[in-house]
């Protein structure tokens, strides 16, 4: 058990090196990467899972991935035995899936695209069913949210392919706000994210129908709601046929929308305090069921019947498990696994032959030229119709008696009636495909392609499990499966219900048969049922308007929202506005004219009074004051031409008597400034002699 992280590693493995090499080095070579992938992460799926068959069950702690304070979550596995089904389920029809589409997408230009996704898939599911933890499972939920987007759309140049693909990404993202919303309150409330822990304090912290307890359940309910296609989430699971047939079988039969009902099952110890939120996960998969099956009677698209067909197995598995069955939904899943995995291979056959035909109205009589693939679908839909003694009918033949022994008989009377419409149009679809005459192009019937053995191996191993598989269950008391499960999951007050009356044990294999009797009369006899019902078939044909009604509320409501705030904000918000605004221009004109007119004027008035002012100042400053100014600028003009006088004859003559002086003492002077050393020793001795002459006589 150590090395479980081999089975999630092969695929991811394969998944980079195609996605590294293979649009430019691997290409048209992928298959030979990602199919060996898938079937070594098969094998040691299924030497793990011998320990667990002995009685073994191990959770292995990879490594620490997030440690945050008190918010601890490991990368960890959980092994045992509801994780082992779920590995086995995933990683045997995964790999039956991939053999299959190395023949089905030869020569696509995007074949190395393909498989990458395709990897990617496969090893986001079994992350998802082997953690140990609600937040590990998220991120493999997300990741096959995201493989499933990429696979839908996977011609992405086809719009209805883009339009499909957007549609599942935006209708799962609902559902996931609810799953992200239960494990806050499960964090919250427990303060662990790891399944242990949480299932050993559930019952010590939450009180059996408590508020806390129906609030967590119902947020998870809502996260599968949208994963396995469930009302009012199941418009997305049709529209997804726009992807390559064999990822159909992988999103339909083994992975993703089987995520729901696995986390249900999984969450079985917090399901079992919430009695209100467990049957209203019985009256929704009851509902869905029949919903499903009805709309499935008048499809005429070949993928998008087997398609409602997956939503009303769903519906069964969401109905038994409400009821605490747990055991028993997981039998049906893993019965469904096998059956849907056949049907959508099947389904690809009839398209790869007809050259791309999807359109049942333009098949019939195909079983001639396609004696193996028709074999296998009849077992297929035989199976799914819950015929005796194939897989389907054990695990569906439980569900009804699940309902019937649980006293909820409303929901005992709907399973019932989705088990006749299944019969219908299963048979309906098998009879106008494979029977009665050719009506398509008889251009084409002439060149069938014939299924080769790479695609129909795939389907005898399927055919094969969907004749054996449901032996392993035949009665929860004595079945093998039920034994294995029963040491984890409840089983509903199944054990020991005792045996049903024989004519209510019988009657869903009654109610089987008379709906294959009814299309055998509508479709090979021409009956003509839809001409005689033309009201309920157009109802059913468009999907009960499910889908008008949520672009109604939607699409267009918020459109109309959008436009009434549009209009709220330009007439109102910027009315208002506009209001203030008008209302600022006309006093800002008002106050203008007032500046104008008054203030203005007033100040133009000053200014003349002072222009005038300073003209009369000017003129008086030019006749008096600048009259005597001039008068005395004439006396001081005439004063300084007498000094003038005066100086030019005694001031400069003292001054230039003086200068003469000056100059005739610097002559005299400047002759003892000889520049000769001899001359200034002299000098200095006889000044030295002259002193002390003196100072000898002074005394």
């Amino acid at each position: 058990m150590e090395l479980i992280w081999l089975v999630p590693f092969f695929p991811l493995a394969g998944a980079v090196i195609n996605g590294l090499f293979g649009q430019w080095v691997i290409r048209d070579r992928a298959d030979r990467i990602a199919v060996p992938a898938a079937g070594l992460s098969c094998l040691s799926a299924l030497l793990i899972s011998l320990p667990v068959f002995a009685g073994g069950a191990r959770e292995v702690i990879l490594y620490p991935w997030i440690a945050a304070g008190g918010f601890q979550v490991p990368v960890g596995f959980l092994v045992d035995p509801l994780s082992t089904v779920m590995m086995l389920t995933v990683s045997v029809v995964g790999f039956l899936g991939h053999v299959y589409s190395a023949r089905y997408m030869h020569g696509d230009p995007g074949y190395a695209r393909y498989f990458t996704y395709l990897n990617l898939f496969l090893f986001a599911m079994l992350v998802l069913v082997l953690a140990n933890n609600y937040l590990l499972l998220f991120v493999g939920w997300e990741g096959v949210g995201l493989c499933s987007y990429l696979l839908i759309g996977f011609w992405y140049e086809r719009k209805s392919g883009t339009d499909a693909a957007n549609k599942a990404f935006i209708v799962n993202r609902v559902g996931d706000a609810g799953f992200l919303l239960g494990l806050f309150l499960i964090w919250r409330t427990f303060g662990s994210l790891a399944f242990g822990e949480v299932f050993a304090r559930a019952e010590g912290l939450l009180a059996p129908g408590s508020t806390l307890a129906t609030v967590i359940t119902l947020a998870l309910f809502v996260g599968a709601l949208g994963k396995s296609a469930q009302l009012p989430l199941s418009v997305w699971l049709p529209d997804a046929m726009e992807g390559p047939t064999p990822t159909s079988a992988l999103i339909h039969a083994a992975t993703m929308v089987t995520a729901g009902v696995y986390m249900v099952a999984r969450s079985s110890p917090l399901f079992s305090l919430a009695p209100d939120t467990s049957y209203l996960v019985a009256i929704v998969g009851a509902l869905t069921a029949v919903f499903a099956a009805s709309i499935g009677c008048v499809q005429t698209n070949i993928k998008q019947v087997i398609a409602y067909s997956t939503i009303t197995q769903l519906g069964y598995m969401f109905l038994v498990a409400g009821l605490g069955a747990y055991a028993t939904a997981m039998f049906h899943l893993f019965t469904h696994a096998f059956f849907k995995s056949l049907l959508f291979l099947g389904t690809g056959s009839v398209i790869l032959a007809l050259h791309g035909e999807h359109d049942i109205h333009r098949m019939g009589g195909l079983a001639p030229h396609m004696r193996l693939t028709a074999y296998a679908f009849l077992i297929g839909a035989l199976a799914s119709a819950g015929i005796f003694p194939l897989a389907g009918f054990w695990s569906q033949s439980q569900i009804l008696s699940a309902a019937f022994n649980s006293g909820r008989y409303f929901v005992w009377v709907l399973s019932l009636t989705a088990a006749f419409l299944t019969a219908f149009y299963m048979f309906r679809l098998y009879l106008l495909t494979f029977g009665g005459s050719y009506r398509g192009d008889p251009q084409r019937l002439g060149i069938i392609r014939k299924v080769p053995a790479d695609m129909w191996i795939p389907l005898g191993v399927l055919a094969l499990f969907t004749l054996v598989g449901g032996f392993v269950g035949v009665t929860p008391e004595h079945g093998v499966f039920h034994g294995f499960l029963g040491r984890d999951l409840p089983q509903g007050g199944q054990r020991g219900a005792g045996l049903l009356p024989i004519p209510i044990g019988l009657l869903p294999l009654g109610v089987a048969c008379a709906g294959i009797g009814l299309a055998y009369l509508s479709y090979v006899q021409w009956w003509d049922l839809p001409v005689r019902l033309r009201t309920v078939y157009v109802v059913l044909f468009r999907r009960y308007f499910l889908d008008e009604v949520y672009s109604a509320i939607f699409l267009d409501g918020i459109r109309r929202l959008c436009h009434l705030l549009w209009t709220l904000d330009a007439r109102v918000i910027d009315g208002a506005v506009n209001g203030v605004v008008s209302l600022v221009r006309r006093s800002s004109a008002a106050a203008s004219r007032w500046d104008e007119t008054v203030i203005d004027g007033g100040v133009n008035g000053a200014a003349t009074l002072v222009i005038h002012a300073g003209a009369v100042s000017v003129r008086v400053d030019e006749r008096v004051v600048d009259g005597a100014v001039n008068t005395v600028a004439e006396v001081v003009l005439a004063t300084s031409a007498t000094s003038a006088r005066t100086d030019l004859g005694l001031v400069d003559g003292a001054v230039n008597r003086i200068a003469d002086l000056v100059w005739g003492a610097g002559t005299v002077f400047r002759r003892l400034q000889t520049g000769v050393i001899q001359n200034y020793l002299l000098a200095m001795v006889v000044g030295i002699f002259v002193i002390a002459v003196l100072f000898l006589f002074s005394r």
